[in-house]
């Protein structure tokens, strides 16, 4: 408590207030809609001006307006510690247009997660880029369930200035992506992002090393072009252990690049071991393809290998959970 209150009186003072009452009021203001001290903290000390708002026509006005929208007093109170430009912005010039943008063209329970996860749309004139740049898709003929899963899911894509996106757009479709398809918006992701040319051509360079072509690089890209965005250590690691350790054929691996964003501890070793000890013992056929190994869920999986050959080799769990070796067995 006197720590928060001790960031008010610190934050008035550089506020050049002549006294905190003001300031409490609003800490008190918060308080009420359940947010906890650490948070007023954060709150305070990233926007000590918002101690200078009236509580009942600045904030308690937006406070009751995302709760009358379904936002949760937990997932308010976290938001707003990380964004409180948020509680400072105009309610009618940006905040309820904004919402109603977003609500006309996705579920409530969308719009909250655009909310949590990347609240400083509402901090923006989405009518300037986010507004012509879905317009430029709906104008290339993109169902509007790629259009929502878009905006729901990669709503920071859909934020780059008009002029990029367009260019991201046209050079996603130069590389043979449909529009119609949920790839496309999966490249737009990989892509939009600052860093993103780079950390693609990064990612290009390290697969041509275990002997991909540019044409094997690209047909992976469209295949699920996320797999690009892994990080350089990961991506040599998981190689390294399926190329070098595991046998695996890397023009194989170029047809199901999905298997690079898998765990190499959780998914890709203990599966690709019971694999290996199938192989040594002749029980499976030796051109098994790899998604076959890694994509189904953990439970088909062992349905699949492990509980069925639970009588020809009894270790063979114990191999899948790490606790013995394949000499063991």
């Amino acid at each position: 408590m006197w720590v928060v209150l001790g960031n008010a009186i610190s934050a008035s003072k550089l506020l050049n207030l002549q006294t905190p009452e003001k300031a409490d009021s609003v800490l008190a203001l918060l308080r009420s809609h359940g947010f906890s001290q650490l948070q007023i903290s954060k709150f305070v000390r990233s926007c000590p001006k918002t101690l200078l708002s009236c509580t009942e026509k600045t904030l308690l006005t937006k406070l009751k307006f995302f709760a009358s929208v379904g936002v949760s007093r937990e997932d308010l109170a976290r938001t707003a510690a990380a964004n409180p430009c948020l509680l400072a912005v105009s309610l009618e010039k940006r905040i309820v247009p904004t919402y109603n943008f977003l609500r006309s063209l996705l579920s409530e329970k969308n719009v909250i997660g655009v909310f949590k996860r990347r609240s400083w749309i509402f901090l923006v004139d989405h009518c300037k880029d986010v507004v012509p740049n879905i317009g430029l898709l709906r104008e290339l003929d993109m169902p509007q369930p790629s259009i929502s899963l878009l905006l729901a899911h990669y709503t920071h894509v859909t934020m780059n200035k008009h002029k990029r996106f367009g260019k991201i757009v046209g050079e996603v479709k130069e590389m043979g992506f449909s529009l119609r398809t949920s790839t496309f918006v999966s490249a737009l992701h990989t892509l939009c992002g600052k860093s993103s040319k780079l950390i693609w051509k990064r990612s290009c360079k390290i697969f041509m090393s275990w002997g991909w072509s540019e044409d094997d690089f690209l047909s992976a890209f469209r295949k699920n072009p996320e797999f690009t965005i892994v990080s350089e250590k990961t991506l040599v690691q998981v190689m390294d252990f399926l190329v070098n350790k595991m046998g695996w054929p890397s023009g194989m691996i170029a047809r199901y690049p999905r298997v690079m964003r898998h765990s190499l501890e959780k998914r890709i070793r203990p599966r690709s071991l019971v694999v290996k000890v199938f192989r040594l013992k002749g029980l499976i056929d030796e051109n098994l393809s790899l998604g076959h190994v890694m994509h189904p869920q953990d439970r088909l999986l062992l349905e699949r290998f492990v509980t069925k050959f639970q009588i020809e080799v009894p270790q063979l769990w114990n191999v899948y959970q790490g606790k013995v070796g394949i000499e063991d067995v």
